[in-house]
């Protein structure tokens, strides 16, 4: 490692700790001295000089909070003498200007996609199922254990095999503890090799909530029967719900007037029985499978992509390596004339500022203030906030303010011009960078980018998180090596060699594109695809940050 420390913005006045510093180590950084007071451990940041409480914390060149206490070089920032602050905003015809990275290398490259008739082009090849209401939740879950374990999509058999071990060795009265942890169990082979996998979209919604709530769940459930990963669809709907089956084929046919991919609906308060209900759609959906199994992979510009952003599970290190060399990812597809969506709106407070110079017209600047003013009142006014965003996780691993997490999150889209704002389940049209409003958390978030059309997401965390998406392939990035080797079977790239001084963020953001090209044409398959990690919650406003 080059440096223990890092200064991210000449205009900071704390400096980031790359490894665990000791109380009195004497730190040299760019011709000044540092007695550090007490530890520091790795992602921490500690003061460059004395400031007198109320003073302005600047990180990343921003303000990011105001210390509450009279603090000192050397001292090690916490909860208890910084809280967050963020500049105020406005739209102020600001001129941005952009300088493309090269990407001279991308310019002649293809994936191997599924091309849909509406021109737009998928990363995988699935079969959704999708309840209208959580009372068909349940007889989802038989018709996904039927055609998983059957047509080889099931990953549970190892755990059932070694179940079975226990069982027998216990059985046979023979000591458990001598059982292997690791059988040898032989996959299923998959019948249909161009279906990449069959989906189901268990929610708690549809009925119960406000008809609001509905509404917009419908809308969410026709983008992803829109989505140009999927083949096609089975409805299932219990009858007397909120949201009915003609309130989703509305929303369908407004989405997408000429949708024509196989759908299939089944409602079962007029169906004989719930037997025949889930046989008939098990039938049907079985020879929709055999049509989708006939569309193979045909190469597509990289145009084509839509790449959707998103941190969780972030610590101090996410701000500095994993998410800029995601938005040099970002920047470069840009560049080649790609779809890029940045969302969590609460983790663009203290970042706003720059997302509206950023903004290619006033237009797109206001409704961004808008929907950040809007969302950030729905949240005051169930008692939270923007403020509160941070997690425990994320405060033990260094982000103590919002808007350090923030201004470090918004690194992931990269620097281009931002040119559309999407309210949730709004679909993603304009080449660039589009901003979609979607909560924070992680499931609510990749839910939301999904619907507004991203075909892949690029997922960086520093603490580890399992999410993953039913339709959109999610590639999990590591902050750091440490995390990468703890936990091989979710994570996917380690950009822990920025921090080592290894690589550039640059060459790693083109080595994330190369990694991108190779899992949106099926030669790579993400741990959260292996894993079936097939994460959808439904956003009901106001409730999430």
């Amino acid at each position: 490692m080059k440096n223990k420390v890092l200064k991210i913005n000449q205009k900071d006045n704390v400096l980031v700790a790359l490894q665990d510093i000791k109380t009195g180590e004497k730190i040299h950084f760019e011709g000044q001295e540092y007695n550090v007071l007490e530890n520091i451990l790795a992602k921490h940041k500690f003061f460059t000089q004395d400031l007198p409480q109320g003073s302005d914390v600047l990180m990343y060149g921003v303000l990011v909070g105001k210390t509450q206490v009279e603090v000192k070089k050397g001292e090690r920032m916490n909860v208890e003498n910084t809280k967050h602050a963020a500049e105020p905003y406005a739209y102020r015809a600001a001129e941005y200007h952009w300088i493309a990275p090269e990407a001279s290398r991308f310019k002649n490259r293809t994936f191997d996609g599924y091309h849909r008739s509406n021109g737009e082009v998928g990363t995988a090849n699935y079969w959704l199922f999708i309840p209208t209401v959580f009372c068909e939740n349940r007889n989802l879950d038989v018709i996904k254990e039927a055609l998983h374990n059957e047509l080889g999509y099931a990953i549970g058999d190892k755990y059932k095999e070694y179940t079975r071990h226990l069982l027998e060795a216990y059985q046979k009265e023979e000591d458990l503890e001598n059982i292997s942890l690791n059988p040898v169990i032989e996959p299923k082979k998959r019948v249909f090799k161009n279906v990449d996998g069959i989906k189901f979209l268990n929610h708690s919604g549809g009925c119960g909530g406000t008809r609001q709530d509905s509404a917009t769940l419908s809308k969410l459930l026709a983008s992803y029967a829109d989505h140009p990963n999927v083949a096609g669809v089975t409805v299932l709907s219990l009858g007397c719900q909120h949201l009915q089956v003609e309130d989703f084929k509305r929303d369908l046919r407004e989405r997408n007037p000429k949708f024509d991919k196989p759908l299939f609906i089944f409602e079962q308060q007029g169906s004989q029985s719930e037997e025949a209900l889930i046989k008939q759609a098990i039938h049907d959906t079985f020879i929709g499978l055999t049509e989708i199994n006939t569309i193979e992979r045909k190469p597509a510009g990289l145009d084509k992509l839509v790449l959707g952003v998103k941190c969780g599970g972030s610590d101090g290190f996410s701000g500095i390596s994993a998410n800029p060399a995601v938005g040099y990812t970002a920047d470069l597809l840009v560049s080649l004339g790609g779809k890029v969506l940045l969302a969590e709106f609460p983790e663009l407070c203290g970042a706003e500022q720059e997302m509206i110079d950023r903004a290619v017209n006033k237009e797109t600047a206001e409704k961004f203030i808008r929907l950040m003013t809007e969302y950030d009142a729905l949240a005051h006014q169930a008692g939270s906030g923007f403020y509160m965003n941070p997690s425990p996780g994320n405060i033990k691993d260094g982000l103590i303010t919002d808007a350090i997490k923030s201004v470090g999150a918004a690194r992931k889209g990269g620097h281009s011009p931002v040119t559309d704002v999407l309210d949730y389940t709004e679909k993603a049209t304009k080449p660039g960078l589009n901003l979609v409003c979607t909560p924070g958390n992680d499931v609510e978030a990749t839910t939301g980018k999904t619907a507004s059309g991203a075909t892949l997401i690029l997922f960086t965390t520093g603490l580890g998180t399992p999410t993953g998406n039913p339709v959109c392939p999610t590639i999990k990035v590591a902050t750091n090596s440490a995390l990468a080797m703890r936990m091989p079977d979710i994570i996917d790239i380690d950009t822990g060699p920025i921090i080592e001084g290894e690589k550039t963020i640059a060459e790693m953001g083109e080595d994330i594109l190369d990694y991108c090209i190779e899992v949106a044409s099926g030669r790579i398959t993400p741990k959260a695809v292996l894993l079936n990690q097939d994460d959808f919650i439904p956003w009901k406003k106001g409730v999430s940050l």
